[in-house]
């Protein structure tokens, strides 16, 4: 900015000026032309533009070939150009009239000696170097100028006037050497200035940041303990908070890992447990080898490739190296196909499995992907349904979207807990059941193949009367 008022206030501050100031002339001759035009008061209307603006203001009647004074209303300046005479009146004219009617000129003048420099047409200082009553009058060590208009007015076919406006240009040099003064002063005030300001906000803004950093390097040893609580601008406030947020995930990541690393562990010792002891026995002792015993190590085999087989399936919808092979089905159809899996279920432990719809609908999606959606959400509400073992499996249509709910009648999930529910891991119930067949990835699972589909899922329920989980899918 400093840089900016330098440039523009010495090197363009001359040429400024003086277009403003030739600009106010026009502008003021104008007016006085329409004045003479219309018959107005043309002397006050002189006078007033005279002594407001300091100029010195000449008509003359210029329709015969000696001009006559008609209004004279000269200001006072003792640097500019007085006691005018004919001589050089006629020479303005003659200007004036080779110019087209108008004629605008600067002329300057030096303290060692007399000197003219001319903006217009053909005009010369040597022509007025040696004209009586043309004097200009020097101010030691500065350049004095002056500016002089004349225009040639036209009244009617017979009558003319001729105008004449001088106007003093202020002494530039004057006014530059003041600015560069006041501008050398500016600059070192706001340099100081300047430098004082970015240390104390480098100061502020580097403390902050600096213990952010130190935070930062514990929170990557492992120390999920830290906070961020730095103070300072709105942005360091912002990085705190975000780091805050980062913090809590990556705790909430590690416990989740811890758990993982539990319920695995429990779930793959147990089946290899019980495969391993069953063989033993089988083994060793006469009259074990029951199909009852090679049944229970069918069933834990079968559970552990299941728990093997959901983790690698989780692996890959995560890493998007499944793609969903879409084909046009009755999803109503596959539900009743799904239920027929269930009928020793229903008929040994007393299970009450019902599918309400009301017509056929179709989709256009993954078969077999959203069969293990489907069988997740039913198996999931068997595993936690009330005392009555009730299921209740509901196709609802509306609006060209069918939406498929799963409703238990048990225990409920609590309201803090719903957001967290699909998250990969996570239980609601810490306490490993052996009880409870799954893996406890089935909802992880589902929802990335519900969000490969694009559709819309979600959960309802209230602690003490069960869980509805949904999704919805468009109707072909």
């Amino acid at each position: 900015m400093l840089v900016f008022l330098w440039i523009f206030q010495i090197a363009f501050l001359e040429t400024c000026y003086k277009l403003i100031r030739q600009s106010q002339v026009k502008s003021y001759a104008s007016e006085i032309t329409r004045s003479i035009e219309s018959g107005d008061d043309t002397a006050t209307k002189i006078f007033n533009i005279s002594r407001e603006n300091e100029m010195s203001v000449y008509v003359y009647n210029s329709t015969d070939a000696i001009m006559t004074k008609e209004y004279d209303s000269e200001y006072n300046n003792p640097s500019g150009l007085r006691d005018i005479n004919m001589h050089v009146v006629y020479s303005y004219y003659r200007l004036a009239r080779e110019a087209g009617g108008k004629y605008i000129s600067t002329s300057s003048a030096e303290e060692n000696g007399v000197s003219f420099s001319f903006e217009g047409a053909d005009a010369s200082a040597d022509e007025f170097a040696g004209v009586p009553g043309w004097r200009i009058r020097g101010h030691s060590g500065n350049r004095v100028e002056n500016l002089v208009y004349a225009q040639i007015l036209k009244l009617n076919e017979a009558e003319e006037c001729f105008v004449l406006i001088t106007a003093m240009i202020t002494p530039v040099d004057s006014v530059v050497n003041t600015i560069r003064i006041q501008l050398t002063v500016v600059s070192i005030v706001f340099i100081v200035f300047a430098i004082i300001l970015a240390f104390i906000v480098s100061k502020r803004l580097s403390r902050p940041l600096v213990e952010i950093n130190t935070t930062i390097k514990k929170l990557a040893r492992g120390n999920y303990g830290v906070e961020f609580d730095s103070t300072g601008y709105l942005e360091v406030n912002e990085l705190s908070d975000t780091l805050n947020i980062t913090r809590r995930e990556l705790q909430k990541t590690d416990n989740l890992r811890q758990e993982l690393i539990a319920n695995i562990s429990h779930d793959l010792r147990t089946p290899l447990t019980m495969i391993t002891g069953y063989g033993e026995v089988m083994r060793d002792l006469p009259g074990e080898n029951t199909p009852e015993n090679v049944q229970v190590i069918i069933d834990e085999a079968n559970r552990l490739s299941s728990l093997v087989n959901d983790m690698l399936d989780l692996s890959k919808l995560q890493s998007g190296a499944i793609e969903i092979d879409r084909e046009q089905f009755s999803l109503t159809d596959e539900i009743n196909e799904i239920f027929k899996r269930y009928t020793k279920l229903r008929e040994q432990e007393g299970y009450n499995i019902s599918f309400k719809y009301d017509r056929n609908a179709y989709v256009y999606a993954d078969k077999v992907k959203l069969g293990q959606v489907i069988y997740n959400f039913i198996n999931n509400a068997i595993n936690h349904c009330g005392d009555d073992k009730i299921v209740i499996v509901t196709q609802k249509v509306s609006n060209k979207r069918v939406r498929i709910e799963v409703t238990d009648h048990g225990n409920g999930i609590p309201s803090d807990k719903l957001e967290y529910i699909w998250d990969r891991y996570y239980k609601v119930d810490k306490e490993h059941k052996r009880g409870v067949i799954g893996t406890g990835l089935g909802l992880s699972i589902v929802k990335n193949i519900l969000d490969l589909h694009g559709a819309r899922y979600g959960v309802k329920s209230k602690v003490g009367f069960g869980s509805t989980f949904w999704f919805e899918l468009n109707e072909l």
